[in-house]
């Protein structure tokens, strides 16, 4: 957990770094990334988060997730961690970026300037244990259906980006 994260401002752009646990104490904007992979029939690669993570342990989410160390290219690093999380890699696009802060029961909060990528593979995942407890395959609707049934088992960033990422993704012709 001593891993240094890219503190930033309300553009983006980095004015510092902090301790990552410290950053989530006290709530501090920082640099991330979220990376949502979809398969050739148009679904969307889901990881459920491993049970012992720090926050939002065991919920489901996208493909994966993470922050960019200090001078690496967030495109970089969204590269190193669908490989170190899934066991795989592939081409990945940045479709926007958007910034959400998130209080969790344990005290910790995300509040994260986030950069969303998407990419396309069928290569099946292996992911890392210690990262990922499990993962699905799922149709958007039917994803879409059942965060409104089933909130709490989504993270919280997931629950806020999906739709959009669906909407621009689909309306580009990828899926």
């Amino acid at each position: 957990m001593n891993d240094c994260i890219v503190i930033v401002d309300k553009n983006g752009q980095g004015i510092g770094t902090m301790e990552k646990l410290a950053a989530h104490r006290v709530g501090a904007l920082h640099r991330a990334f979220s990376v949502f992979v979809f398969n050739s029939r148009g679904q969307l690669l889901l990881q459920q988060r491993a049970f012992d993570k720090y926050h939002s342990g065991g919920l489901w989410t996208n493909t994966c997730c993470s922050h960019p160390r200090l001078g690496e290219l967030t495109l970089d690093a969204a590269h190193r961690r669908l490989q170190e999380e899934m066991g795989f890699d592939c081409e990945l696009k940045e479709l926007f970026q958007f910034s959400y802060r998130h209080e969790f029961e344990n005290g910790l909060i995300e509040h994260e300037y986030d950069h969303v990528f998407v990419g396309m593979s069928d290569e099946i995942p292996r992911p890392d244990a210690a990262e990922v407890a499990g993962f699905r395959y799922m149709e958007t609707d039917l994803l879409i259906l059942e965060l409104l049934k089933q909130p709490d088992d989504y993270t919280a960033w997931f629950k806020i980006c999906l739709e959009r990422v669906v909407e621009m993704y689909c309306s580009a012709g990828q899926g």
